[in-house]
């Protein structure tokens, strides 16, 4: 196995395209396996079908095996009696300077915020102009800073009260005793996933096939569940005590092609917002 980020690995395929090491890649954005295609093989696990209806494999080449949502992260010891449920709650004037994220012109999670946000403020309206209006008065209540895990550490250390951050690190948090509570806001939380695909030209063929249908077993799948911080993709499977059952969650789904291909505009749009706050 080589381990690296996703940008390194999926430069490193491009690069042996025409005589592939690898025969799968195992991990990484949705979204960067889309502008990939060239890449893969096309492959449906028989197991497709156990996989909840949003996340089976439907590109062909692309299979999900766990997801992660977008939550809010709030420091029990410095919240003190303010309640929040969701998006809209983060107004409060006495929130202001103490919310923190990441930015979303640089950072995959923080996009994944605003783009959460826009979806549920504005019905899946991302180009609504009330779900803009909420965007621009939360950041001016809101720190922004350049490094995802440092929205998180920055709750867990108590130099912010509350942050929008994603599930995997912030369960890892509740897991490991932090004082801090995972929000999943009423508004609608999105779960995107995380993907894996087989190599064209791939030399170990029927075995890349089996670690396909590997990940997206049940047993596998039961296994994530129980312990990892991500989500599996399959309804029904075990989840561990300190995560909320998805079947609690208001979850609502993201036009992941619109949200990729408007990305810059998007982006360029909350930029537009940040600068004049």
């Amino acid at each position: 196995m080589i381990s690296a980020g996703t940008g390194e690995v999926f430069k490193r395929l491009q690069g042996e395209k025409n005589n592939p090491y690898a025969d799968v890649a195992y991990g990484g954005a949705y979204a960067t396996y889309m502008i990939n295609e060239d890449l893969f093989e096309e492959y449906v696990s028989p197991n497709n079908s156990n996989v909840m209806e949003a996340y089976q494999n439907t590109t062909g080449f692309i299979t999900p095996y766990v997801l992660d949502g977008s939550v809010i992260l709030v420091n029990k010891s410095l919240i003190g009696d303010i309640e929040i449920k969701g998006y809209k709650d983060l107004l409060n004037p006495e929130l202001a300077g103490k919310i923190v994220s990441a930015n979303p012109t640089a950072s995959s999670s923080a996009y994944a915020h605003l783009t959460n946000m826009l979806n549920a403020i504005g019905n899946g309206d991302y180009e609504s102009e009330e779900a803009w209006a909420f965007v621009e008065e939360l950041f001016a209540n809101t720190v922004v800073i350049d490094s995802s895990s440092s929205v998180w550490k920055g709750v867990r250390d108590g130099e912010y009260t509350v942050g929008l951050s994603y599930e995997d690190p912030s369960a890892t948090l509740v897991r490991d005793g932090a004082d801090v509570e995972v929000i999943y806001m009423e508004e609608g939380v999105v779960y995107l996933p995380a993907g894996s695909g087989i190599i064209k030209g791939a030399k170990n063929m029927l075995n890349a096939q089996r670690f396909i249908d590997l990940i997206i077993s049940e047993e596998v799948q039961n296994t994530f569940g129980t312990t990892l911080t991500n989500r599996p993709v399959m309804a029904n499977v075990a989840t561990p005590d300190y995560m909320t059952p998805i079947s609690e969650i208001n979850v609502i789904q993201e036009d992941m092609e619109y949200c990729y291909q408007n990305k810059e505009a998007l982006q360029d749009h909350f930029k537009e917002i940040w600068i004049s706050n």
